[in-house]
């Protein structure tokens, strides 16, 4: 079997993940590939390279002729080589029209999704009897992770008054060995109202160090201006907010506190406890939840002892959002957001199921969140901040009751 190295440069994978168009990106990508596929294959059939001298060479080239491919991502234009003294012979245009898709698809996972080498293989051995060589994907990596890295560590510019911080767990072969591996996530909004993916990093647990360093990274790229960092109630994330994001204002996830409560609840209470609980979180300021929640503990404490224990231990914690002016309330009280789009990178990453490394974890899930950071810039606002920045501009030092850590 045949085997050819492709070379892919900087300005086309830019294309590829930072341009307009992710169909204009594609069309490049198979456009390069296809053509250097074309040019192997010449070197194959004359046993030479270009200008080599050789006494082994069958032939000699006569350049090329412009061949227009119509593709779902766009025309390509290939560049069919020429014999002088005979006839250039390639499958690859009467496979393609019914292996197009696929081969659009396998790219895009390959470069996208980090799919397997071997599917890869499968769907190019099929278009041009031959496969992409290791040395070729290696080098496609080599090329994009400066991209990732580059935008995972650019300053931050912004003030972000709201941070929800979250994560999730893949597995990871180190050392012979499959491990599970926290992939930490922080999404921020900023003072326009626009929604942006401040960072991510791989930690070798979901712990107080691991979120330590995330924050302090954080940090030292310029982040500042929090009112409000929203995240569940994990141990070691909680002490590392208090440690190195000391008078910000944690808001427990209201989603992750009404499951814990739920689970502490006999099963024929918890549709009735769940929307006294929500009416504790709908409050329309922090005293009048505090007396829903007398209510509700009063109503529920012989019956439902351990949840309202709960409930009573986490109220603060999961109401802090109630200071700020209404229309802040709902997209900042829950990690909702983050969830989404944790299930998002979930669909793609399954396809992998174990990681042979940590780089490659940065490279997937840095170039899937750098694209969904870019669709956040330009879509519409996530809110509207003009009564936050007049709401933060009147409050007076020590009028609001903000249960603060550290």
């Amino acid at each position: 079997m045949t085997q050819y190295q492709i070379n892919l440069d900087s300005k086309l994978l830019h294309q590829l993940f930072l341009g307009s168009s992710q169909d204009a990106g594609v069309s490049a990508l198979l456009e390069s590939v296809l053509n250097q596929v074309l040019k192997a294959q010449a070197s194959d059939q004359l046993a030479a390279e270009k200008y080599e001298r050789t006494e082994g060479r069958l032939g000699y080239r006569n350049g090329t002729y412009p061949h227009t491919l119509t593709t779902r991502v766009g025309n390509l234009t290939l560049y069919v080589p020429r014999f002088r003294d005979g006839k250039f012979s390639t499958e690859l245009f009467s496979r393609y029209q019914r292996s197009e898709q696929a081969l659009v698809l396998a790219l895009m996972e390959m470069v996208i999704n980090g799919v397997s080498t071997r599917k890869i293989t499968q769907v190019t051995e099929e278009l041009c009897g031959a496969e992409f060589s290791k040395s070729t994907v290696s080098d496609l990596c080599k090329q994009l992770d400066p991209i990732v890295t580059a935008w995972n560590h650019r300053p931050l510019k912004e003030e972000y008054p709201f941070v929800i911080v979250d994560a999730l767990y893949t597995k990871v072969r180190e050392d012979g060995r499959v491990r599970s591996r926290g992939v930490m996530i922080a999404t921020g909004i900023n003072l326009e109202g626009y929604r942006e993916i401040i960072g991510m990093m791989v930690g070798d647990t979901e712990s107080e160090a691991s979120w330590g360093e995330f924050f302090t990274q954080l940090k030292h790229r310029g982040l500042r201006g929090v009112e409000i960092i929203t995240s569940d109630s994990h141990g070691g994330l909680v002490k590392a907010i208090g440690q190195h994001l000391q008078g910000i204002t944690w808001q427990r996830c209201q989603t992750h506190f009404m499951r814990n409560i739920l689970d502490a609840t006999p099963k024929p209470l918890r549709s009735e406890v769940k929307a006294h609980v929500r009416s504790i979180f709908e409050a329309a300021d922090p005293q009048t939840a505090r007396t829903l929640l007398a209510q509700t503990v009063d109503l529920f404490q012989e019956k439902a002892s351990k949840a309202m224990e709960i409930l009573e231990a986490g109220f603060d914690d999961a109401t802090a959002v109630l200071v700020l002016p209404p229309e802040y309330r709902k997209r900042t009280r829950t990690t909702n957001a983050v969830e989404r789009l944790n299930a998002e990178i979930r669909r793609r990453e399954r396809v992998i199921r174990i990681f042979p490394n940590r780089e490659s974890v940065l490279r997937l899930l840095g170039a899937l969140l750098m694209e969904q950071d870019e669709k956040w810039s330009m879509g519409k606002k996530y809110l509207e901040m003009t009564e936050f920045l007049e709401w933060r501009k009147n409050r007076k030092k020590g009028d609001s009751k903000v249960v603060r850590i550290g």
